[in-house]
């Protein structure tokens, strides 16, 4: 049994889609795992032990002939199942043209008419919760069961090795793709100065967000903050977060690094609601969010880059209360 699982989206994403590797892997130990992601996330299976290849599909550089060199590098493949959880029109039409005996994504995508089974998805702003990993796994309950299975990554002894600390500490990835599901720089100052004097801060992030760390660093009064930002990859950061007293993130990938480390999690969500399924699933996970009814939240599935109306009251959360919540204050 050969098995594709697309996702191409962003970080956060691919990890949310390893539940279904695990589960595949549980009901089909034999079956042949592999997993098509974008250029830059390949680092989140480095050395993986259910996958036996990880196909890269570089948007970036011509991704017309990408995608057709993708086709054909699929079709050879022959595989049985091909699993699709990106909702859109490039992996829809690797899927079409897969040649595949089993096609399998949601009903949003253009291409879902070529499928051979096909679910509808639903994202609710209220109502019943249905998390993104059971979205997700719903593709599969045909071929295994229904009950759910938490995200997991693969962090080596060295990715360990490499961040092994000698001191107590928390992480605190402050950045987003999107500006209003980030805490703002003043409210992360905040928090970190409030927080207990023995207990070391590493800050993390891509290369990407050395600025805004380093930024971070030079305004707290805090006496012990490191950016680990840029110096560390996708599993390296896992290792330190699963050793962390405590992780602060946004509503993005850190939280789900946390989640398939089964770290402890403080999940910040400002213009975007729990409800939406993103949600953090550690055994010790805290959702933070404004305690005020704000008509304009949320303001859209994917945050936005800056507040519609100027104000960003989603994000006026009470530090001390988050540090309270977390038994840190």
């Amino acid at each position: 049994m050969k098995v594709l699982i697309i996702q191409t989206a962003f970080t956060g994403d691919v990890i949310l889609a390893t539940p279904l590797i695990e589960k595949i892997h549980q009901f089909y130990p034999e079956a042949s795992i592999d997993f098509l992601l974008k250029k830059g996330n390949e680092g989140l299976f480095e050395q993986h032990p259910l996958l036996n290849k990880v196909l890269i599909f570089n948007k970036k550089e011509g991704k017309i002939r990408q995608l057709f060199g993708l086709i054909k590098q699929i079709r050879a493949e022959k595989y049985d199942y091909v699993i699709n959880l990106h909702r859109f029109f490039s992996s829809g039409l690797l899927v079409a043209f897969s040649g595949a005996t089993h096609k399998i994504g949601f009903d949003k995508n253009p291409f879902s008419s070529s499928y051979t089974h096909k679910i509808t998805h639903i994202i609710n702003e209220t109502g019943n919760f249905v998390h993104e990993i059971d979205r997700n796994l719903a593709l599969i309950h045909h071929i295994t069961d229904t009950k759910t299975v938490k995200p997991k990554l693969y962090p080596s002894a060295q990715d360990f090795e490499k961040v092994k600390m000698a001191e107590e500490y928390v992480t605190v990835a402050p950045a987003s793709v999107w500006f209003t599901k980030q805490f703002p720089v003043h409210q992360w100052i905040k928090l970190i100065n409030h927080l207990p004097a023995n207990l070391a801060v590493k800050l993390l992030g891509g290369p990407t967000d050395v600025v805004l760390c380093e930024e971070i660093k030079s305004k707290t009064t805090h006496g012990n903050v490191t950016v680990m930002a840029g110096h560390l990859n996708f599993l390296e950061s896992a290792a330190l977060m699963q050793q962390a007293n405590m992780n602060f993130a946004n509503d993005s990938a850190p939280l789900h690094i946390a989640s398939a480390t089964n770290a402890p999690i403080a999940a910040i969500f400002c213009s975007t609601v729990p409800a939406f399924g993103f949600t953090p699933v550690s055994d010790e996970s805290y959702l933070i969010e404004t305690t005020e009814n704000l008509s304009c939240r949320p303001c859209g599935l994917h945050g936005k880059k800056s507040c519609p109306l100027g104000h960003f009251n989603c994000a006026d959360i009470e530090v001390t209360e988050i540090l309270k919540t977390v038994g840190l204050g």
